[in-house]
C-alpha cells in the first residue's frame, strides 16, 4: 500500500489528490495566543502540553524540509510569514488533543510490540539489516531524543494509528468517482506541433553602457552582495576522531573471528523495469517473452524508458510485488506484474548469491567499526583537552593540527549554505552555526556551538565584510547577460503570440506552421506527465489537457522552447481500474475526512499558546 502511494503520489493525478488533502490539512493553522505557562511548555491542548523540546524538534524537522524545497534556510521572520510556527503548532495541537482522545478510550500499544516495531525499522539496522544498538542511540541523539521520549512517542503514535485505522479506515469512493479519476490519470491526447526556439531568433541588440548602469540601478537588490563573516572553523565528533585512527590487522582479524556469524552476505540482483501504459506494449512484450527474446531486445523495439535500481537486495526494493517478482527469476529472465496504471516488465541481473561473507568482504567495515568504538570512547577526553586550549586562548589552527582535525576556511553567509560543504555539520545545525558566527564579536572568544550529543564546533572570527552595491565593472558581465536573456524572452515570447493571435483568427494550423517554414508532427498519444521526452515534458502535456479536439496552444518545454501545438485526437482510458488506483482514492477520501475530524477535535479542546516561548525559540523577539 505504502509504495502504491508513494509512486502514484508522483503522478498529476496523485498531485491533484493530495492538493485536496493539503488543503483540508490547511485548517491546522493557529491564531489563539495565551502566554501564561512555565517557561517549558510551548502549548496546552486538552490539559495535554506541548513541550520546548517537542516543538524545537518538529519546528527543526519543517525548516529542514522547507529548506530543502526553497533552496536556502529562512530566517526567522521568513518562517513566520510562511507560516511554519504555525503550521507547526497545528499539528502538534492536533496530534496531542488525539492523544486525549485515544488515552480516553483505553487503547495502546505493548512493549513487546513496541520492541518488534523498533527491530523491524530499518533505519536502525547496520548494513546488514539486522537492529544495531549504537545505531539507535546516534539517531536517537541526532534528533535530540531520550529513550524515554522515543517510546512515549511510538506508544501515542500507535494509538493515533489503531483510532485512525477504525473509526476513518475503509472509506470507499463511489464507482463513478473511481472511473473520473482514473480516466483523469490514464486518458491521453495527441497533437500536431512545431516548435519555436530561440536559436531562430534574429540577434537581439547589445546593451549599451548607459542601458548597462541604468539596469544595474534599478536592479542594484539583484547584484548587492550579501553580508558575510569569513571565519577559521572546526568540527569535533566520534567521525571526525574516528578518519585520524587506524588499527590492525590483527585486531580487524580478531575481531571477524569473534562476530563472524553475523557477517551473512546477503543475495544481490542488478533490478530493471519498464511500465507499459498501453494494452498493445503488453502484447509486444508477451509475444517476445514467448519467443525468447531479452529484455533489451524488447526495450529497444518500444523505445520505453528503463527504470535502473541498481543492484540491490531483496529488502531494499519496497515494493513487494517487485521484490518477489524480481528474486523469482532467473538470470536474463523477464516477467510482467501490474503497475498502478498498466503493468510493467522486469528483469534482473548479476545474481550475487548469498551467504558467509569473507574477512576480506567485511575488512573495511570491521575497521571502521573499532574506529568508530575507539572514537566514542575518547570523545569526551579529546573534548575535554581542546574546550582547556580553547580557554588558554590557543589559536585554532594550532589545536587542529594537534588533533588532525580538518580546518576550514569559509565565508558563511546568514543562511549558513556553505556550511552544507562540511561533512561533520548536519543539515538541521547549519542555522545554528550560522547564527553563532554572525554573533560573535571580532577579537573575542567565540563560545562553542554544540549540535547535540558529541557534536561540536568551534570558529574564529577572521573578518567581517558587510553587505554593499557592486559597481558596473564589478558585474559587468552579470548584467549583460541578464539583459541579454530579458531581451531573447520578450523577442521569443513576441513570436509565440504572434502564431497564437494568428490560430485564435481562425488561420489553420497547417498554415500556420509552414508560414514559419515548418511542417507540423505528430506526437505519440501521451498522458498528463508527457511522453518521456524533453520535447513534450509534463509542461507542454498539462497545456494540451486544457481543452479537446481541436484546442490549439502552446508551452514551454524541458529545452527552454516553446512547443506550439493543437490537439487531433483524444484516447479514453480503458481496462479495468487497478487495485493500487483505487487504494489511492479511497485513502485520499479517508485521510480529507480524518483531517477535519482531527480540526474539529482539536477546536473542540482548546488550544492555549505561549508566544513568548515560540518566538524565543525559533528566534524572534519575544515581545512580536
Amino acid at each position: 500500500m505504502l509504495n502504491s502511494l508513494s509512486k502514484f503520489a508522483r503522478t498529476w493525478f496523485g498531485k491533484v489528490f493530495f492538493a485536496f488533502l493539503l488543503v483540508g490539512l490547511a485548517g491546522f493553522g493557529i491564531s489563539g495566543v495565551i502566554t501564561n505557562f512555565g517557561s517549558n511548555t510551548v502549548a496546552s491542548v486538552g490539559g495535554e502540553d506541548i513541550s520546548v523540546r517537542e516543538f524545537q524538534r518538529a519546528y527543526n524537522n519543517q525548516m529542514n524540509t522547507f529548506s530543502s524545497q526553497l533552496g536556502t534556510v529562512p530566517t526567522a521572520d521568513q518562517a513566520l510569514a510562511f507560516g511554519i510556527p504555525q503550521q507547526v503548532i497545528g499539528r502538534l495541537s492536533a496530534e496531542a488533543a488525539l492523544n486525549v482522545l485515544t488515552r480516553d478510550f483505553g487503547l495502546g500499544v505493548s512493549d513487546d510490540r513496541l520492541a518488534e516495531y523498533l527491530r523491524q525499522d530499518p533505519a536502525f539496522g547496520d548494513v546488514l539489516g539486522s537492529f544495531d544498538t549504537a545505531n539507535f542511540q546516534r539517531i536517537l541523539q541526532l534528533n535530540g531524543f531520550t529513550e524515554n521520549e522515543f517510546f512515549n512517542t511510538q506508544r501515542d503514535a500507535a494509538r493515533r494509528q489503531q483510532l485512525q485505522l477504525a473509526v476513518f479506515g475503509g472509506a470507499p469512493m463511489p464507482e463513478t468517482a473511481q472511473r473520473l479519476a482514473y480516466r483523469y490519470g490514464a486518458d491521453r491526447r495527441t497533437i500536431e506541433y512545431f516548435t519555436i526556439s530561440s536559436n531562430a531568433l534574429l540577434p537581439v541588440a547589445e546593451p549599451t553602457e548607459e542601458e548597462m548602469a541604468a539596469y544595474l540601478t534599478e536592479n542594484q537588490a539583484d547584484f548587492r552582495t550579501r553580508p558575510t563573516r569569513s571565519v577559521k572553523l572546526m568540527v569535533l565528533s566520534p567521525e571526525e576522531i574516528a578518519e585520524t585512527l587506524e588499527v590492525s590487522d590483527a585486531e580487524i582479524a580478531a575481531d571477524y573471528e569473534r562476530t563472524k556469524a553475523s557477517y551473512l552476505r546477503r543475495e544481490t540482483r542488478d533490478v530493471r523495469q519498464v511500465v507499459l501504459s498501453a494494452d498493445g506494449l503488453v502484447s509486444v512484450f508477451e509475444a517476445g517473452i514467448e519467443d525468447g527474446k531479452s529484455f533489451d531486445e524488447l526495450v529497444a523495439e518500444t523505445g520505453l524508458p528503463v527504470t535502473d535500481f541498481g543492484t540491490v537486495g531483496e529488502g531494499e526494493l519496497t515494493d513487494p510485488n517487485l521484490a518477489e517478482a524480481a528474486f523469482s527469476l532467473e538470470e536474463g529472465g523477464v516477467t510482467l506484474i501490474p503497475a498502478p496504471l498498466g503493468m510493467r516488465a522486469v528483469t534482473v541481473s548479476n545474481i550475487q548469491p548469498g551467504g558467509q561473507a569473507s574477512l576480506d568482504e567485511v575488512r573495511d567495515e570491521i575497521a571502521e567499526k573499532l574506529r568508530t568504538r575507539e572514537a566514542r570512547d575518547s570523545f569526551v577526553d579529546v573534548l575535554d583537552q581542546i574546550e582547556e586550549l580553547r580557554a588558554a586562548f590557543r589559536p585554532i589552527e594550532e589545536i587542529a593540527s594537534r588533533y588532525q582535525l580538518d580546518l576550514h576556511e569559509i565565508d558563511v553567509t546568514a543562511d549558513g549554505t556553505v556550511l552544507a560543504g562540511i561533512e561533520g555539520i548536519p543539515a538541521d545545525g547549519r542555522t545554528k552555526v550560522a547564527d553563532a558566527i554572525f554573533d560573535a564579536e571580532m577579537g573575542s572568544l567565540a563560545p562553542t556551538v554544540s549540535l547535540g550529543a558529541n557534536r561540536n564546533v568551534w570558529f574564529d572570527l577572521v573578518e567581517e565584510n558587510p553587505a554593499r552595491d557592486q559597481a558596473l565593472d564589478e558585474v559587468r558581465e552579470q548584467v549583460r547577460t541578464a539583459i541579454m536573456n530579458e531581451r531573447e524572452d520578450a523577442a521569443l515570447q513576441e513570436q509565440v503570440d504572434e502564431v497564437l493571435a494568428a490560430l485564435d483568427a481562425g488561420t489553420p494550423f497547417a498554415d500556420v506552421a509552414v508560414a514559419r517554414t515548418q511542417f507540423p508532427q505528430l506526437s505519440q498519444p501521451f498522458t498528463r506527465n508527457g511522453d518521456g521526452t524533453p520535447v513534450i515534458n509534463a509542461n507542454v502535456a498539462t497545456a494540451a489537457f486544457n481543452g479537446g479536439v481541436g484546442f490549439t496552444g502552446a508551452a514551454q518545454n524541458g529545452d527552454g522552447d516553446y512547443v506550439v501545438f493543437e490537439v487531433t485526437d483524444i484516447t479514453p482510458a480503458e481496462g479495468e481500474i487497478q487495485p493500487q488506483t483505487r487504494d489511492v482514492v479511497d485513502n485520499a477520501i479517508s485521510e480529507s475526512i480524518y483531517a477535519a475530524f482531527l480540526t474539529a477535535l482539536r477546536d473542540d479542546a482548546g488550544v492555549r499558546i505561549n508566544q513568548n516561548v515560540v518566538n524565543q525559540v525559533i528566534g524572534l523577539d519575544g515581545t512580536q
